[in-house]
């Protein structure tokens, strides 16, 4: 996870926004360069939402299925998913190398536009509609799915504990099993909001685009709404690309501890050196 949202940083954000908006010979110009970026962009994007699925699924066999746990919960099994789902991805984005044409003036390429057709096809259509539903919105309904089956064990698994322990409230209170799932349920919505919530604004506003045309004639005559959001949408896109890992790693007690450990050590190298 953390592999694939460095690539999202290194290719949507460095190659496809920062380099051409301030480099003073764009890479833009280039049509090969074009295709070649918006592929890379859209691979690392349905890496980092498919490996976040599959690290959801992960947990969910781990906590849910003990009898599967022991086949599946394994390095080989981590090392086939991980390839398949990267393999797959790279596959499947190969059609966005095609959807640009280049804009010259006498002769002298200027920058890449989208076909028309794009908008117009029947067959970039299909794709279109292929790519939103695999890239977010099957991957809301099955993280959403799988951590709803998730919680429900968790609580009836606690349920179960309660009437074993025969004991009451204040004393399941301090039970480090019962604060273990309880921190679980929260890891587990905290996931499913920030990526539901950071790529809502991009899917609504792709689909809407898509059925629309709006993307063109907001362009062309900036209307002021719909242009902005569509900034909107890609900035939140990106921004969810980091989230996952930062509340995955951030929850674990012992990356926490490691954490404390890095920030106090210059003091303590300051009190040694005193002493």
């Amino acid at each position: 996870m953390a592999s694939a949202d460095l690539t999202v940083i290194l290719t949507d954000v460095i190659l496809k926004q920062i380099i051409p908006l301030y480099s003073t010979d764009p890479i833009a110009e280039n049509i090969t360069l074009c295709g070649l970026i918006d592929c890379l962009t859209h691979a690392a994007t349905d890496l980092t939402v498919w490996f976040t699925v599959a690290f959801t699924f992960d947990r969910f066999v781990a906590i849910c299925c003990q009898k599967l746990k022991t086949k599946y919960c394994t390095w080989r099994t981590a090392v086939v998913i991980i390839g398949t789902v990267t393999i797959l991805s790279c596959l499947k984005n190969i059609p966005w190398y095609y959807r640009y044409d280049p804009v010259y003036l006498f002769f002298i390429p200027l920058f890449c536009m989208v076909k028309f057709s794009y908008y117009t096809s029947p067959l970039w259509k299909t794709f279109s509609l292929f790519h939103s539903l695999t890239t977010p919105l099957l991957p809301f309904v099955l993280i959403a799915f799988l951590n709803a089956l998730t919680v429900r064990n968790i609580l009836l698994a606690s349920k179960a504990r309660r009437r074993l322990r025969g004991q009451g409230d204040k004393e399941n209170q301090n039970d480090p099993e019962m604060e273990n799932r309880r921190k679980s349920i929260l890891l587990l919505f905290s996931i499913s909001a920030s990526f539901i919530l950071l790529w809502m604004t991009q899917a609504v506003y792709t689909i809407h685009e898509r059925i629309t045309l709006n993307h063109i004639i907001d362009r062309l005559l900036k209307n002021r709404l719909p242009f902005v959001i569509g900034y909107i949408g890609p900035m939140l896109q990106l921004l969810s690309s980091c989230s996952n890992t930062c509340i995955y790693v951030v929850t674990q007690s012992k990356f926490r501890e490691d954490l404390k450990n890095v920030l106090i050590y210059p003091f303590l190298l300051v009190q040694l050196l005193v002493k």
